[in-house]
C-alpha cells in the first residue's frame, strides 16, 4: 500500500495535503513551520493534523521494514511461497503481521519443540486429524529412544497441537475480538499491601467491564498494579474462550477429539491467554493515555481562554518581553 493511501485511511485527511506534508518533512521542515508558513501547500492543515501525518508516515515505514525482515527470515528457512509473500506485503496491521509470522518465528526450547525433536510430530498430525482410532495404538510405534511409553508420546503430541492452536492466525484474530469486546477488569489486593496502597483502597477488590472502565480508573488500576499493590487481570470469561476454541478445532466426538480439546485448554491457559491479555492491556493503556491527554488539553484550553482579569473589560493585551505585559481597558 502506498504511504499516502495508508495515512489517508488512518487520518481521513486530504490525499493531496498528505503528499505535500510528507514532501515538506523530507525537505527538513518542522511541524510548526509547515502549519504556519505552508498553508497554501497543505490546504490549511493545523499542527495536530500535520503531526498525525508525520506519525503515521513513521508507522508505515516501520511496517514496510518489518515486512522485509519477516520475508527475509522465512526465506532463509526456505518456506516462503508466492502466496505467503503476497499476504505479508499486503498486511499493514502490525498485530496481524506478527500473527502471520508466528508459525515461522524461531522458537526457544518450548515443550512442543522438544516433542518435535523426539519425532512426535507425525503422531500429533494423526491425532489432530480426528479420523477415529485408538490414540494409544497410534502412539505405540513412537515409543522408542527417549519416549518411554505411549502416555509420554501422547502428551508430547498434545504439546505440539497446543502450539499449532496458538499459532493459528484466524483463531487468534477471533479470540482477540473476544478479548476486546467481552473482557472484564478484575483487581485483587496483594497480601500485606493494605497500608502501602491506602490511596488505591477503592480498587482492592474491583471488577467491571473493560469497555465501561473510564480512562482515569484504568490508569489508576494500572499504576496500582505496577506498584505491586494489586494484581490485575483483563480477560473474558474462560468458558466462552474455551467454547470458541472447541468449536474451531474439535471436529468429532471420539478419543482423538478429547485429546484435541485438552490441547485447546492447555494452549489457552499457557500460551494464548497470557499473550492476548498482555496485548489488550497495552491497547487499553494506550487508549486511556490518549483520553487523559484529550481531557487535559480541553481543560488547559478553557483555562487559557478564560478572561485574564476576571470580569474586567479588556481592549487588548500588549505582550512585553522587557517590562511584562500591559493591558488596555
Amino acid at each position: 500500500m502506498q504511504q499516502d493511501k495508508f495515512i489517508q485511511q488512518r487520518t481521513s485527511l486530504n490525499e493531496k495535503g498528505i503528499r505535500s506534508v510528507i514532501e515538506l518533512l523530507k525537505e527538513g521542515a518542522t511541524v510548526p513551520f509547515i502549519a504556519r508558513y505552508r498553508k497554501e501547500r497543505t490546504g490549511g492543515l493545523d499542527e495536530v493534523q500535520i503531526a498525525s501525518i508525520r506519525d503515521e508516515a513513521k508507522k508505515h515505514e516501520d511496517l514496510i521494514s518489518r515486512q522485509k525482515t519477516i520475508i527475509s527470515a522465512i526465506g532463509e528457512q526456505e518456506k516462503l511461497t508466492d502466496d505467503l509473500r503476497t499476504q505479508i506485503e499486503s498486511c499493514f496491521d502490525p498485530v496481524q503481521l506478527e500473527d502471520i509470522y508466528l508459525p515461522y518465528k524461531q522458537k526457544r526450547q518450548t515443550r512442543g519443540e522438544k516433542a518435535r525433536k523426539l519425532g512426535l510430530e507425525p503422531l500429533a498430525k494423526m491425532i489432530m486429524s480426528q479420523r477415529g482410532g485408538d490414540p494409544e495404538r497410534m502412539a505405540e510405534r513412537f515409543v522408542k529412544g527417549d519416549v518411554v511409553d505411549e502416555e509420554m508420546a501422547i502428551e508430547g503430541a498434545k504439546d505440539i497441537i497446543a502450539e499449532w492452536i496458538n499459532e493459528n492466525a484466524t483463531s487468534r484474530a477471533r479470540l482477540r475480538q473476544l478479548f476486546e469486546r467481552r473482557s472484564t477488569v478484575k483487581s485483587k489486593l496483594v497480601k500485606g499491601k493494605e497500608e502501602a496502597g491506602e490511596k488505591y483502597k477503592d480498587y482492592f477488590d474491583h471488577s467491571e467491564s473493560l469497555n465501561n472502565c473510564a480512562s482515569h480508573r484504568f490508569l489508576a488500576l494500572y499504576r496500582a498494579e505496577r506498584e505491586g499493590i494489586i494484581s490485575l487481570k483483563v480477560r473474558p470469561d474462560e468458558e466462552s474462550a474455551l467454547e470458541f476454541l472447541e468449536r474451531f478445532f474439535v471436529k468429532g466426538n471420539e478419543e482423538c477429539s478429547d485429546l484435541v480439546y485438552d490441547a485447546c485448554k492447555d494452549a489457552y491457559k499457557r500460551l494464548l491467554r497470557p499473550s492476548l491479555e498482555n496485548e489488550i492491556m497495552n491497547v487499553a493503556k494506550e487508549k486511556a493515555d490518549k483520553e487523559a491527554i484529550n481531557v487535559f488539553s480541553k481543560n488547559l484550553r478553557q483555562l487559557l481562554l478564560s478572561p485574564p482579569l476576571g470580569s474586567k473589560r479588556i481592549l487588548a493585551i500588549d505582550p512585553g518581553f522587557r517590562q511584562a505585559a500591559k493591558s488596555y481597558a
